[in-house]
Protein backbone atom coordinates (compact mmCIF):
# COMPACT_ATOMS: atom_id res chain seq x y z
CA UNK A 1 0.00 0.00 0.00
CA UNK A 2 1.26 3.47 -0.86
CA UNK A 3 0.26 6.54 1.23
CA UNK A 4 1.17 10.16 2.21
CA UNK A 5 -0.99 13.38 3.33
CA UNK A 6 -0.65 17.06 2.49
CA UNK A 7 -2.18 20.54 3.78
CA UNK A 8 -4.27 21.32 1.04
CA UNK A 9 -6.02 24.68 1.13
CA UNK A 10 -8.72 25.66 -1.13
CA UNK A 11 -11.36 22.31 -2.40
CA UNK A 12 -9.86 18.99 -3.11
CA UNK A 13 -13.13 17.05 -2.79
CA UNK A 14 -14.81 19.47 -5.52
CA UNK A 15 -11.59 18.40 -7.77
CA UNK A 16 -11.83 14.81 -6.64
CA UNK A 17 -15.57 14.76 -7.65
CA UNK A 18 -14.99 16.16 -11.26
CA UNK A 19 -14.12 12.77 -12.89
CA UNK A 20 -14.22 14.23 -16.20
CA UNK A 21 -11.43 16.27 -15.35
CA UNK A 22 -9.42 13.89 -13.52
CA UNK A 23 -6.77 13.87 -16.67
CA UNK A 24 -5.77 17.35 -16.58
CA UNK A 25 -4.43 16.24 -12.70
CA UNK A 26 -3.61 12.61 -12.75
CA UNK A 27 -1.14 11.82 -15.80
CA UNK A 28 -2.04 8.09 -15.68
CA UNK A 29 -5.61 8.89 -16.99
CA UNK A 30 -5.74 9.73 -21.12
CA UNK A 31 -9.65 9.81 -20.91
CA UNK A 32 -12.71 9.60 -18.45
CA UNK A 33 -16.26 9.44 -20.29
CA UNK A 34 -19.60 9.24 -18.81
CA UNK A 35 -21.72 11.22 -15.83
CA UNK A 36 -20.08 14.79 -15.22
CA UNK A 37 -21.56 14.23 -11.40
CA UNK A 38 -20.10 10.97 -10.05
CA UNK A 39 -22.93 8.66 -8.04
CA UNK A 40 -21.45 5.54 -6.32
CA UNK A 41 -21.60 2.46 -8.25
CA UNK A 42 -21.60 4.21 -11.21
CA UNK A 43 -18.78 3.18 -14.07
CA UNK A 44 -16.73 5.90 -16.29
CA UNK A 45 -14.98 4.12 -19.64
CA UNK A 46 -11.36 5.03 -18.79
CA UNK A 47 -8.17 5.06 -21.05
CA UNK A 48 -4.66 4.91 -19.13
CA UNK A 49 -1.40 5.05 -20.74
CA UNK A 50 -0.26 3.46 -22.86
CA UNK A 51 -3.81 3.17 -24.65
CA UNK A 52 -5.08 0.21 -21.92
CA UNK A 53 -9.22 0.95 -21.52
CA UNK A 54 -11.03 -0.27 -18.70
CA UNK A 55 -13.27 1.92 -15.87
CA UNK A 56 -13.48 3.63 -12.96
CA UNK A 57 -16.20 3.77 -10.54
CA UNK A 58 -16.05 5.60 -7.05
CA UNK A 59 -17.19 3.14 -4.41
CA UNK A 60 -17.32 6.13 -1.57
CA UNK A 61 -18.95 9.47 -1.67
CA UNK A 62 -18.86 11.83 1.69
CA UNK A 63 -17.13 14.85 3.10
CA UNK A 64 -14.38 13.05 4.37
CA UNK A 65 -14.35 10.10 2.45
CA UNK A 66 -13.99 9.59 -1.37
CA UNK A 67 -12.80 6.08 -2.74
CA UNK A 68 -11.96 5.25 -5.99
CA UNK A 69 -11.24 2.09 -8.11
CA UNK A 70 -10.21 1.65 -11.64
CA UNK A 71 -9.18 -1.10 -13.40
CA UNK A 72 -7.86 -2.32 -17.13
CA UNK A 73 -6.77 -5.30 -18.00
CA UNK A 74 -4.25 -7.11 -15.28
CA UNK A 75 -4.11 -3.72 -13.20
CA UNK A 76 -6.47 -2.89 -10.64
CA UNK A 77 -6.30 0.72 -8.38
CA UNK A 78 -8.22 0.84 -5.18
CA UNK A 79 -7.80 4.26 -4.18
CA UNK A 80 -9.13 6.27 -0.68
CA UNK A 81 -8.92 10.03 -0.38
CA UNK A 82 -9.06 11.52 3.71
CA UNK A 83 -10.22 15.01 3.75
CA UNK A 84 -10.04 16.36 7.70
CA UNK A 85 -10.21 20.18 7.14
CA UNK A 86 -7.06 21.15 5.30
CA UNK A 87 -5.15 17.78 5.44
CA UNK A 88 -5.87 15.45 2.72
CA UNK A 89 -4.58 11.88 3.20
CA UNK A 90 -4.31 9.81 0.09
CA UNK A 91 -3.92 6.10 -0.17
CA UNK A 92 -3.93 3.30 -2.85
CA UNK A 93 -3.57 -0.65 -3.12
CA UNK A 94 -2.68 -2.48 -6.34
CA UNK A 95 -3.41 -5.71 -7.51
CA UNK A 96 -3.14 -8.20 -10.59
CA UNK A 97 -0.54 -8.98 -12.61
CA UNK A 98 0.33 -5.54 -14.50
CA UNK A 99 0.39 -4.24 -11.30
CA UNK A 100 3.31 -6.29 -9.90
CA UNK A 101 5.30 -5.50 -12.72
CA UNK A 102 4.83 -1.89 -12.27
CA UNK A 103 5.19 -1.64 -8.85
CA UNK A 104 8.35 0.14 -8.84
CA UNK A 105 7.16 2.69 -11.09
CA UNK A 106 4.08 3.38 -8.20
CA UNK A 107 6.60 4.00 -5.36
CA UNK A 108 5.92 8.34 -4.07
CA UNK A 109 3.25 8.46 -7.00
CA UNK A 110 0.68 9.03 -3.56
CA UNK A 111 2.68 12.18 -2.51
CA UNK A 112 2.60 13.30 -6.43
CA UNK A 113 -1.35 12.84 -6.72
CA UNK A 114 -1.52 15.01 -3.89
CA UNK A 115 0.76 17.89 -5.04
CA UNK A 116 -1.04 17.68 -8.28
CA UNK A 117 -4.61 17.79 -6.06
CA UNK A 118 -3.29 20.98 -4.48
CA UNK A 119 -2.46 22.40 -7.49
CA UNK A 120 -5.94 22.31 -8.88
CA UNK A 121 -7.42 22.87 -5.69
CA UNK A 122 -6.13 26.02 -4.80
CA UNK A 123 -8.45 29.02 -4.56
CA UNK A 124 -8.34 31.30 -7.53
CA UNK A 125 -7.72 35.04 -6.79
CA UNK A 126 -9.54 37.96 -8.58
Amino acid sequence: MEQATLQISGSPATALLAPLDLPSWNEAFLSIDGPKTPVVGQRYRLRVRPGLTGWLEYTTISPERIEMTWQVPGFREQGVWLIDRDMVTHSFEHSGPLAALLRSAYRGIAAVRLERLAAVSRPTTA
